[in-house]
């Protein structure tokens, strides 16, 4: 009995629309595990190039070196420094078109660093929503099958004038491997998904406060510059 209630045996002998919803729900799995572990290789290397740049930023480099080396390392920069770097070539355009302005001069360059921060935050949230999705619904389409599967049995049980829990066992657990297979396919998204959550909005904290950080470093260059201009 042990033999014939095993999980592959099971799945063998399931309805074909029980099968196919098993088969969906593997694959989805697969593909969330996937996206698992890229999301986790990727913020993992956003922390890291983060951490880089901002140990490089309060070292005591000049915002022009910084710059040079940033517009040289487009390519490899992460999240923080492309920020830093936009918002230092907007001042830098404001600036050679002879705009002296403070306000002027520290609107354009914040505005060009919320507007990459919004870029990279987008990037950093991508596969996020999949993982959400795979969460809540995963479930649910084990549970179809497993209705489905469950209809199944007890139609193939009506023909049967004697109906024992031997004959009625095989096919309710055959309809409850889908519902398994859906919670193994959900339960590691939504933890993934929360993790992720957290370490994002960390991220984007992150971000958001050397955007302030950066923006008063600028402003006091440009009342330092104006006043030497006076």
């Amino acid at each position: 009995m042990n033999q014939d209630l095993s999980i592959w045996i099971l799945v063998q002998n399931a309805s074909l629309v029980v099968q196919l919803v098993m088969l969906l729900l593997v694959m989805i799995s697969m593909a969330s595990w996937a996206a698992i572990f890229r999301k986790l290789f990727s913020l993992g290397k956003v922390k890291s190039l983060n951490d880089n740049f901002e140990r490089e930023f309060w070292s005591g480099s000049s915002l022009n070196d910084l710059y040079a080396a940033a517009a040289k390392n487009a390519r490899t920069a992460g999240p923080m420094e492309r920020i830093f770097a936009s918002g230092m070539r907007e001042y830098q355009k404001l600036r050679e078109r002879r705009i002296t302005d403070p306000g002027t001069l520290m609107d354009g360059a914040r505005r060009a660093m919320r507007a990459s921060f919004q870029r990279e935050m987008d990037v950093v949230e991508t596969h996020l929503s999949f993982l959400a999705s795979v969460g809540s619904v995963s479930p649910y389409v084990g549970l179809f099958g497993t209705v489905w599967g469950i209809m199944h049995a007890f139609t193939g049980l009506a023909a049967l004038t004697q109906v024992t829990l031997a004959t009625v066992a095989p096919g309710i657990a055959e309809a409850l491997v889908a519902t398994a297979i859906g919670l193994f396919a959900a339960i590691p998204a939504v933890v993934a998904y929360n993790r992720f959550a957290r370490d994002i909005d960390r991220t984007a904290i992150r971000l958001e406060t050397f955007i302030e950080e950066f923006s008063n470093i600028l402003q006091r260059n440009v009342g330092s510059q104006s006043a030497s201009g006076h």
